[in-house]
């Protein structure tokens, strides 16, 4: 037996606990990405920046989350009976970024909390997928797609949490009807974030610290990189990095130019939505893909990954074209709803897929190989605002999104041609 393995007598010790723990907290943590979008818009709008200057900053995190995720990366593999610590490091780091966005006077204050708060985010996947990895090895795909769910949900309430809290006011003949709730502005939410991640944190850690999720051979530095050498000399897992990484691309900017669009006024191209309206759109997007990526992962565990990847990223990729002829109303609201049904679903079954091609080995640097490819998106926001700004009014806005689709679609045929194993778990 591999010592990347867990006996058979102990591997499904508490693994239905540690699941619950590892999707409640990934559930928090995409509770603030999810929200960050929003409140960065409203600082845009409200400070006047450039699209070239907005991608830098929303840039920026993405930049820190790739590269400190090999270090996840390592430390999910040398301390792999750690996870439920490093964990809570990650939820506290995400709160202590948040306060600083909060109380930033200048610019290059915003710049430097962005680089931090792609930090916290980087350190969860690595230990956590490979922990589920570890603990459902009979149900890799399914458990993490479940582990993709609580993502989803988390995506779904924190667009919804922030349109609560920064609209004052409801006109008669909205979704919502009322005469007054108390309002925060995006400093004001940046700040008292830091409490709930804290709590979050604690609760994740005191759920998971008496599970034993599994050893690992890895007991030096050395003995990472000398894995992760042997990684990158697989072809198949090379081309899932390639795949990632431009898949991250056109996702990044839509995550960074959907809610600008959404809030910016009419006569600047925009469509002029109130915040809790562009809360519900980005809500609504996730809804579909809460039940879409554990429906989604069970078949690719039962007929391959690829049946499902390549025609669930072309669609993707057709409907980041859209957003930029889909007229306000119906139109749009269904090409965002069935989005969302792909957006975070295919992840995790990439993550899937590239522990397929290592037959389950060396789980935490393969999350961190995946996720790191993600870095090449951190340029993304900075062209796509390039483009946004060249272009300008009125169409300025959308462009955008045939970026978008366009680098989807490299990412697509890029996999076409990728191999991946046909053999799955028995």
């Amino acid at each position: 037996m591999d010592s990347d393995e867990i006996s058979s007598q102990d591997y499904r010790k508490g693994r239905n606990q540690l699941a619950a723990a590892v999707i409640f907290g990934h559930a928090i943590k995409h509770i603030y990405l999810s929200a960050t979008p929003i409140l960065l818009a409203k600082l845009k709008l409200e400070v006047g920046l450039s699209g070239k200057l907005y991608g830098v900053i929303t840039g920026a995190n993405r930049a820190t989350n790739g590269a400190t995720t090999m270090i996840a990366g390592y430390l999910g593999e040398r301390f792999a009976n750690k996870s439920g610590l490093m964990l809570f490091v990650s939820l506290s780091l995400m709160g202590i970024s948040y306060f600083l966005l909060g109380i930033a006077p200048s610019f290059w204050w915003i710049l430097g909390a962005m680089l931090l708060v792609g930090i916290g985010p980087s350190l969860y996947h690595p230990p956590a997928i490979a922990s589920l990895s570890r603990k459902f090895p009979d149900k890799r795909g399914f458990a993490i797609s479940l582990h993709g769910t609580g993502g989803s949900v988390g995506q779904m309430l924190g667009p919804l949490i922030v349109g609560l809290l920064t609209t004052e006011t409801f006109k008669v003949g909205t979704l919502i009807t009322v005469t007054y709730l108390f309002a925060f502005t995006w400093r004001e939410i940046f700040r008292i974030g830091i409490i709930p991640a804290f709590v979050s944190a604690i609760i994740v850690y005191l759920m998971m610290r008496d599970i034993p999720s599994g050893q690992t051979s890895t007991d030096s530095l050395k003995k990472y990189f000398s894995d992760l050498v042997l990684l990158l000399k697989n072809k198949s897992m090379l081309g899932l990095i390639f795949v990632t990484g431009f898949r991250a691309m056109g996702q990044e900017a839509i995550a960074v130019f959907l809610p600008v669009y959404l809030l910016s006024g009419l006569e600047d191209g925009g469509l002029g939505k109130d915040e809790l309206t562009v809360g519900l759109y980005l809500a609504g997007s996730q809804v579909a893909g809460i039940g879409a990526q554990p429906l989604m992962g069970w078949i690719s565990d039962m007929y391959g990954r690829k049946i499902v990847l390549i025609p669930a990223m072309t669609l993707l990729s057709l409907l980041y074209f859209l957003l930029y002829f889909s007229v306000d109303g119906i139109p749009l609201i269904i090409n965002v709803l069935v989005m969302g049904c792909f957006v975070y679903s295919l992840h995790t079954i990439f993550i899937a897929a590239a522990m397929d091609t290592v037959d389950g080995k060396s789980q935490s640097t393969v999350v961190s190989l995946i996720y790191a490819a993600t870095i090449i998106g951190f340029i993304s926001p900075f062209i796509a605002g390039a483009l946004s700004d060249y272009v300008g009014q009125p169409n300025g806005l959308k462009m955008p999104f045939i970026y978008s689709g366009i680098v989807a679609m490299i990412s697509t045929i890029i996999l076409v041609f990728v191999k991946l194993p046909k053999k799955r778990y028995q």
